[in-house]
Order: C-alpha cells, then structure tokens, then sequence
C-alpha cells in the first residue's frame, strides 16, 4: 500500500483537526522519551565497557 503526496496531506490535515492542540505536548513527550532511550543506551555501552572488579581487595 503506497501512500502519494496526496494522501500524505489529507491524512496530516485529520491529524492537525484531531489532535491540534495537544500535538506540542505529544512531540515534547516523544523527544523525552527518545532522550531518556538514548541516555540508556549510552549508560548500557558504558557499563559493559567498564571492567567489574568484584572481588575484595587483598590486604
């Protein structure tokens, strides 16, 4: 199912009448959702790059 140009406008403008107002808040919550995703991925890399030491110092 391929979408044309005009489709794609007809189908932006229903979006814009059904959710017009809450459309800044909907793509501000996505941008924090994929910050947070992000800063978790990056976290994950980090830590399983980091050598574990798990055992106790020897005195």
């Amino acid at each position: 199912m391929n979408l044309g140009g005009t489709e794609l406008i007809i189908v932006g403008i229903v979006v814009v009448l059904l959710f017009g107002s809450r459309l800044p808040k909907i793509a501000r919550s996505l941008g924090q959702a994929q910050q947070e995703f992000k800063k978790g991925q990056s976290d994950g890399a980090k830590s399983a790059e980091a050598p574990k030491n798990d055992t106790p110092p020897s005195a």
